[in-house]
């Protein structure tokens, strides 16, 4: 097979990424039907999937807590290597979302030998390993199957102490609202399949997917709530971290970090919104504020590999922005944690 017959990467699924995600509403209805137990209770089991965790939790017992994830997508780039790249990135993600470190990652690989040859599936291992590697965790094995469509991620396990674990509740009134990595990952790597991204795009979209949130293990006190923003975009995200919370927020849509606004509306207008979009926005309209055409594509735009959303206590501002800025990212507050109010989102 060569490489001008074969099919492109992202040509097996309209959904790629973390837009290819479940919606929200439907999840739900599997998790229903899943036959869980919710008076049930496991001793050591500190956070399962009850309130949205990007990662389970275990009581080790020792003063630490074991954090374990599975993620794992359709391709987001045609680039074998740096859909590996971005999906390793992804997963890892969960768990320096819960304040912690990755200790190891296995891999979870779907191929279809039959359309794609099984170098390139090595390829896609190789940048997974090259991300793993950066995050200074082995990938330590995995598994994978011969299948119709191409699938990957990882498992991955890490560590923390109990008194350092970070959660999407327990954010505050007062508490100001920062965002790690810019929006618009969702449009951007739609048109980079649909052939419309520049170089430039789709330089920032790579740069910005491969981009480890290393900063979460080592966030300070003061972050009452921590998550990462993926597929169902800041406000579904935002929604998750307010509903754990019990809070409204108030969000600066002119503070929220974004690759530039304006190629962004052209995207939009050539076609390049995500099917996640939609189904985001379905889900969560009822609960914010009402939203330009501008505000509806970014805030509900679902971002692969996004960026850090923290609830941070004023008192820790400083400590947290000096962390944020040695780190090269977006240091500025998007807005603050409110008390309950008629909608949990109000849009600025």
């Amino acid at each position: 097979m060569d490489s001008a017959t074969r099919p492109a990467l992202t040509s097996f699924n309209p959904g790629s990424g973390c837009g290819c995600k479940i919606a929200p509403n439907a999840l739900r209805e599997v998790i229903a039907a899943s036959g869980h137990d919710p008076e049930q209770t496991w001793p050591n089991l500190l956070m399962g999937h009850e309130s949205n965790e990007d990662a389970a939790v275990m009581d080790l017992g020792d003063g630490y807590v074991s954090v374990h994830t599975t993620d794992f997508f359709t391709p987001i780039v045609d680039d074998p290597f740096e859909f590996g790249q971005i999906a390793a990135a992804n997963a890892i993600s969960d768990v320096y979302a819960m304040g912690a470190r990755p200790d190891l990652a296995l891999a979870i690989l779907c191929w279809p030998l039959d359309k794609l040859p099984a170098a390139m599936a090595g390829q896609v291992l190789a940048g997974a390993r090259a991300t793993c590697a950066k995050a200074g965790i082995p990938l330590a094995g995995g598994h994978s199957i011969d299948v119709p469509q191409p699938i990957f991620g990882l498992s991955v396990a890490g560590r923390c102490k109990r008194e350092a674990l970070k959660t999407n509740g327990g954010a505050q009134p007062g508490d100001l609202l920062y965002l790690t990595k810019p929006l618009g990952i969702g449009i951007v790597a739609t048109a980079m399949k649909k052939g419309l991204a520049t170089k430039a795009d789709h330089a920032w979209g790579l740069k910005t997917m491969s981009t480890l949130n290393t900063v979460g293990a080592e966030l300070p006190d003061g972050v009452h709530a921590l998550t990462d923003v993926t597929g169902f975009g800041l406000a579904g995200h935002l929604h998750e971290m307010l509903s754990a919370s019990g809070a409204s927020a108030e969000l600066e849509y002119a503070s929220i970090p974004s690759y530039d606004k304006v190629r962004l509306a052209e995207l939009y207008a050539a076609g390049s919104m995500p099917q996640g979009t939609t189904k985001n926005y379905v889900t969560y309209y009822a609960d914010i504020t009402p939203v330009s055409g501008e505000q509806l594509f970014l805030l509900f735009d679902p971002q692969t590999s996004g960026g850090l959303l923290l609830a941070v206590a004023p008192e820790a501002q400083s400590a947290v922005e000096s962390l944020l800025n040695s780190h090269g990212l977006h240091a500025s507050p998007i807005g603050r944690i409110t008390a309950p109010q008629e909608k949990k989102i109000i849009v600025q």
